[in-house]
């Protein structure tokens, strides 16, 4: 695994546990499950999605709107759990909107 022993992890586990705590390492590690699982699940979606393609070459058009909705569907969790990205975006949205205006 990455080239390290068991020392060199045995190590690195002590410092983590040195800096955050014997408290706050379960917090950590459920965050850390919960992200890659939502990775894991983004995954299979794109390649379920990418198997069925290959099968139907007349499904481009599909498969471009269904990356475009699992797109969607990470962007409204980034909304839900940062509160300042939603106002980002929507400064964005206004942006472009006079830009269309001007040209």
């Amino acid at each position: 695994m990455f080239g390290l022993g068991p020392t060199e992890l045995i190590i690195i586990l002590v410092i983590i546990l040195l800096i955050f705590g014997a408290k706050r390492l379960p917090e950590i590690g459920k965050g850390i499950g919960g992200a890659v699982r939502e990775f894991k699940n983004i995954k299979k979606d794109i390649q379920g999605d990418s198997a069925s393609e290959l099968q139907d070459e007349e499904k481009t058009s599909e498969k471009k709107q269904e990356t475009a909705s699992i797109e969607a569907k990470v962007a409204n969790k980034v909304l839900e759990q940062v509160p300042g990205v939603k106002k980002v975006m929507d400064v964005k949205k206004k942006a472009d909107k006079i830009r269309e205006i001007v040209k």
